[in-house]
């Protein structure tokens, strides 16, 4: 049986980046990551409020590798905004890699938010891009529809999960990770450490569990 947490009216739930790119065969697959689809339609069903996300990157943009003569993935370099760890090209617009996930339930979400469509900044979170100054205006929609806790689910847990659920911790929101609806890319213990960030803001770690009967 659900506990407390189960979701109310007030709740929202964010589902992020379940695309092409992030599951098997994409440019920038999180091992599994096509694993939590029927998981994530079963959280969608439980939410009166629910979020989308899509990363959605012009060609070219300044977060892929290949914008940078010599520069290889997962290099890290210095951009005006900090660090950016730079990628394999991925979610391009319009491309077959940056689609939905065929079978991700779509129908019941109120928003769809498309993210990293700066060609020179990166963008992670559903509330912030990476130079940490340019708001979606998230934070701001979802306070005005009264919603009171979030809950984020998606891919990857280590990156773009993480950095929604801390933002969405910042603004103010009791925040949720659902982890068993999440995969991470985990690359040089980039998950423990996400996961340490996210327990030292507040961000509380679930199961899916806790949410459906």
């Amino acid at each position: 049986m659900a506990d407390a947490l189960a979701a109310r009216n007030e709740d929202a739930l964010i589902v992020v980046d379940v695309q092409n790119d992030f599951v098997r065969g994409g440019a920038l697959a999180a091992p599994d990551g096509e694993a939590i689809v029927p998981l994530v339609n079963r959280l969608t069903v439980a939410f009166a409020q629910v979020v989308l996300t899509q990363d959605w990157h012009p060609p070219s943009h300044a977060s892929f590798a290949s914008s940078h003569p010599g520069a290889k993935p997962f290099d890290v370099i210095a951009m005006p905004y900090g660090p950016q760890v730079l990628w394999p090209d991925h979610c391009v617009q319009g491309s077959h890699g940056a689609a939905l996930v065929a079978g991700l339930a779509v129908d019941s979400a109120f928003l769809m938010l498309r993210k990293g469509i700066h060609a020179a900044v990166d963008s992670y979170s559903a509330f912030l891009e990476a130079d940490r100054k340019t708001t979606t205006g998230l934070d701001a929609l979802l306070g005005a529809r009264g919603v009171g806790r979030v809950f984020v689910c998606g891919l990857a847990t280590d990156f773009c999960v993480a950095f929604t659920a801390l933002d969405a911790r910042a603004a103010g929101f009791e925040t949720f990770v659902v982890e068993d609806a999440c995969r991470a890319i985990d690359a040089d213990g980039s998950l423990a450490a996400a996961r340490a960030r996210m327990d030292a803001a507040g961000v509380r770690r679930i199961a899916s569990t806790a949410l459906l009967p």
